[in-house]
């Protein structure tokens, strides 16, 4: 039985202030009801209204990838939860209660890594709120441990089944968010880019052929059919739909299907930088005059070390990841203090804004709510919902009755509602890639790529 703790005086106090500085707050901001807007966690310490972080600690979990495959990534996540709850305490915590982040691993993912690790989370730790990176595999699974606990539970899954499970229930979902755009938007994203720079006259596309190569993974096909299914409405044609057996080393086959029917682009969906890196190793040597466009592996360091000269010129892109702007540079040096200057700081944004807005809302509902205390549980989500937030990977505005973050300019016109759907560029393979696109983020200019110049 979830038995609900009596405030102690401390902290009652701090709930007293709390009610009079919001009072004050939304009348001077005029933030009344629906769109209100945050930008970093200025707006916490004004709701904080001068109260320390020394509380009783609030527990936040991270089922996070710390061994396996993605222990790379899940080890940025972990930073990235670990610098916010450190940010948020010197900012006064949650109404005077720090922050004290737990992690749980989710090894090779799946769902029997994945609920596991979470239930752990709930049950030993009894944390308020479970804020991730990403883990795949359980494809929504998880949901149902959540839904039992009702605790906030904010993903960066990047997956289209989301909208069907939390939209077909959202009463039973409520506490559930995806803090990123669907994989789907991948696709059609890519589409309009490469339309958009032939228009621009950044690039001449020597015909409208595009040919698209994915592996297996659902991930990887469902961006790959995005990509075919929406060729049609920015009028180009699909020359090439091959599926490949991952992991991959030897890129012949297909290489030799590509140069046949040399198209304008060639997109590869499959994900995993060293075998990204193997097929431009194997592609620079006789290439074709096309772009060409890799997903989320070039993010990767890896990619870049293994492929070196070859990966020059490569395009990818990202639906979520600190950006490039002020914003984005000063987190990138608070990141690299704390972590050091080989730490990814791109991939640990994502847990690190979601928990500064959970962070927001918490305070804004008096306070978070353990497994178990819907009522309180509800509150924090009710203003999760309402909330448009304005943080290192640009504005979190939440589809409904989905609660997934939609992606500019693809899904809206409005940057101001839609996180960037980042397009980069390695331009050195000694440097992290270069934003191209979209406006207003971009900070460096499109390059033709040596392999069409030579």
């Amino acid at each position: 039985m979830i038995i609900k703790r009596r405030g102690t005086r401390r902290e009652e106090g701090a709930r007293k202030r709390f009610l009079q500085s919001r009072r004050n707050f939304m009348k001077a901001a005029g933030l009344t009801g629906f769109g209100a807007a945050a930008m970093s966690s200025g707006l916490l310490a004004d709701i904080n209204d001068g109260a320390r972080a020394e509380g009783d600690p609030i527990p936040v979990g991270g089922c996070v990838p710390l061994t396996g495959w993605a222990a790379a990534d899940g080890l940025s996540f972990k930073s990235g939860l670990e610098l916010a709850c450190d940010e948020i305490n010197m900012m006064g915590g949650i109404l005077g209660r720090p922050l004290a982040p737990v992690f749980e691993d989710s090894k090779e993912q799946g769902a029997d890594n994945i609920i596991p690790a979470m239930q752990r989370l709930l049950d030993r730790h009894e944390v308020h709120a479970i804020i991730n990176g990403y883990n795949t595999g359980a494809v929504t699974a998880e949901y149902d441990t959540i839904a039992d606990a009702g605790v906030p539970y904010i993903h960066h899954n990047t997956d289209i089944v989301h909208h069907e499970t939390v939209g077909n229930d959202p009463e039973t979902y409520y506490s559930i968010f995806m803090a990123d755009p669907a994989e789907y938007w991948y696709g059609e994203g890519f589409m309009k880019f490469i339309s958009d720079l032939n228009d621009s006259g950044k690039w001449e596309a020597p015909n409208r052929k595009v040919a698209i190569v994915t592996g297996s993974q659902n991930y990887s096909v469902v961006i790959a059919n995005a990509m075919r299914d929406s060729a049609e409405k920015y009028g180009w044609e699909i020359s090439l739909y091959e599926t490949v057996v991952v992991p991959i080393s030897e890129w012949g086959p297909t290489l030799q299907k590509i140069r046949n029917d040399p198209p304008a682009a060639i997109a590869i969906t499959h994900w995993v930088p060293q075998d990204l890196a193997q097929f431009m190793m194997q592609f620079v040597p006789n290439p074709t005059p096309s772009l060409v466009y890799m997903q989320y592996g070039p993010l990767l360091a890896a990619f870049r070390e293994i492929g070196k000269e070859a990966t020059n010129g490569v395009l990818f892109a990202t639906v979520v990841g600190a950006l490039q702007d002020e914003l984005g540079q000063e987190y990138f040096k608070r990141f690299n203090s704390a972590f050091g200057e080989s730490a990814s700081p791109l991939t640990g944004s994502q847990p690190y804004d979601s928990c500064h807005y959970w962070a927001i809302a918490s305070a804004l509902a008096g306070g978070t709510g353990g497994p178990g205390e819907f009522e309180q549980n509800e509150k924090v989500c009710e203003r999760i919902r309402r909330m448009i937030y304005r943080g290192v990977q640009g504005a979190t505005a939440w589809v409904l009755p989905y609660q997934a973050a939609r992606t500019y300019p693809t899904e809206t016109p409005d940057p101001s509602l839609g996180m960037p759907h980042q397009f980069l560029q390695v331009q050195n393979h000694l440097e992290q890639g270069k934003l191209i696109a979209p406006s207003p983020y971009e900070t460096a200019q499109f390059q033709v790529p040596p392999w069409i110049n030579a």
